[in-house]
């Protein structure tokens, strides 16, 4: 795929916004600390950031699909390196409708389209190259990939996103400022031609151009650009909307935080960066600590700024045949959602069409057994039947949960009010057991969505303790299930 992690590590890019963070995020999304602020300041207004209307829609889609398609499906290759020919393109059977219903009846919510890859090989008859398809005997040369997902996705009913690579390694302006303005050409035709879309997503990936030069991206122009087009388009992931976790594993972390100090997101410290010669990111994702008290009080300012989870289906990005005994198994999938999903992010899975325009058995066959899965472990909440009684005191809230009989469970589901911003930092789940209070799990942050799996129990009497919060936890739903072991 985009390598990304070796792509941030080895100073692929060089990022330079030109416009302050701030001015790209919604007010409530956004707060400066002043000088005086105390502790007790910060926190509250850490607690009060809330995510903007285009952030809420977008965590809570929960799953979301990656399309690695293109010159890298005929060639077997990760990376392109623009001198393919357009004549190796050339799908036999593609199906748009079959990848877009696919991830559907998956209980995928958005698709994301790999509209052109590193290679610049266009997916769209861009009319501002002849590396595209309008130059593949595929539909003899009339075709349009992006025209026929859109389309599907709008069919369909589920959201419809746009990889572009900033890095063309086929375009003779890369290096130049020339780039700049092809860049925002092609932008602009995938934002105007295709109807709504709703993620725009951006790798940091900037290699060598002619010469040795590398590019200076006007990441400005492109998302003022993108809010006037498609003002309700979420930008990731390098953009102001939605951060990468920070690796490939699909695994989110154990604390996640969606308020992170937004300090080097803001003009001063781009400007300062931007004169270094090692590459630049807005933050250092590979931490295990992002907006933790301790980052949060040493800041300037706190973002909304959540995280999003990618992984491939397969050990590739794109299709290749001697993958298609490798592609993940049902307890694997099921554990990638627990770590993402259920560590406050969204999953973006990656499935690859093959050579035909399909997905292929292995891959649908695995989707659905995901899905299957999915709908068994979570058809059942014990917490439906359950009393359910609330306390509060100065530095805990509690809640009592009474369930008809007792039952066994080993799965937690939480879930924050994300209108009201993210808040809770430590939680407890225990159960009666001969008359005294006994843990079964414990967690820190909660977020979109909290999942926490443990050794079974069999209670009739819990009670989950909030034990630490920014300000007093809105909790808006509670799940236990129990998950049959795996054979």
């Amino acid at each position: 795929m985009l390598n990304f992690k070796r792509t941030m590590l080895c100073s692929l890019f060089l990022l330079q916004f030109t416009l302050a963070f701030a001015q790209l995020v919604e007010k409530r999304s956004y707060a400066k600390i002043a000088a005086g602020d105390s502790e007790a300041d910060i926190i509250r207004k850490a607690a009060n950031i809330r995510p903007s209307a285009r952030q809420l829609r977008w965590q809570k889609l929960e799953l979301t699909a990656f399309l690695h398609f293109g010159i890298n499906t005929f060639t077997g290759r990760e990376w392109g390196d623009g001198t393919e020919s357009p004549a190796i393109f050339n799908p036999t059977e593609l199906d748009a409708r079959q990848w877009v219903r696919t991830c559907k009846e998956a209980g995928f919510k958005q698709v994301i389209l790999t509209a052109k890859h590193h290679d610049g090989f266009c997916l769209w008859p861009s009319k501002y190259t002849q590396h595209s398809v309008k130059s593949s005997p595929w539909r003899n040369g009339a075709g349009d990939v992006v025209k026929e997902v859109a389309d599907a996705c709008h069919e369909y009913g589920i959201g419809f996103g746009i990889y572009l690579s900033p890095w063309d390694r086929n375009s003779s302006y890369f290096g130049t400022p020339a780039y700049n303005d092809y860049f925002i050409h092609q932008l602009t035709e995938l934002l105007t031609q295709y109807g709504k879309v709703d993620e725009l997503w951006f790798d940091g990936a900037n290699g060598e151009g002619p010469g040795g030069k590398k590019q200076v991206y006007e990441f400005n122009r492109w998302y003022a650009l993108i809010r006037k087009l498609q003002p309700s388009a979420v930008i990731a992931v390098m953009g102001p909307d939605v951060r990468w976790v920070g690796t490939e594993s699909g695994y989110g972390r154990e604390t996640e935080w969606s308020v992170v100090p937004g300090d080097a997101l803001i003009q001063d410290q781009i400007a300062a960066a931007s004169q270094k010669t090692t590459g630049f990111a807005p933050m250092n994702m590979m931490e295990d600590d992002l907006g933790s008290l301790e980052k949060i009080t040493r800041s300037k300012s706190l973002v909304w700024y959540p995280a999003e989870i990618d992984v491939s289906i397969r050990p590739g990005w794109f299709y290749h045949q001697e993958e298609d005994s490798k592609v993940k198994s049902t307890a694997t999938l099921m554990d990638i959602y627990y770590s993402s999903v259920g560590r406050n992010g969204v999953l973006l899975l990656n499935m690859p069409p093959d050579k035909r325009g399909l997905l292929t058995d292995y891959d649908v066959k695995a989707l659905m057994d995901f899905k299957d899965q999915r709908d068994k472990v979570f058809s059942n909440n014990l917490v439906k039947a359950a009393k359910v009684v609330t306390k509060r005191n100065k530095d805990t809230t509690t809640m009592l949960l009474t369930l008809p009989e007792k039952a066994a469970f080993n799965l937690l589901v939480v879930q924050e009010k994300l209108e009201k911003g993210q808040r809770v930092a430590q939680f407890e789940l225990e159960y009666m057991e001969n008359g005294s209070w006994k843990s079964a799990t414990k967690g820190t942050t909660i977020g979109s969505k909290r999942i926490l799996n443990f050794t079974a129990v069999t209670a009739k009497e819990l009670r989950l303790t909030v034990s630490k919060s920014r300000l007093k936890p809105v909790i808006s739903e509670i799940g236990l299930y129990f998950q049959q072991p795996n054979p």
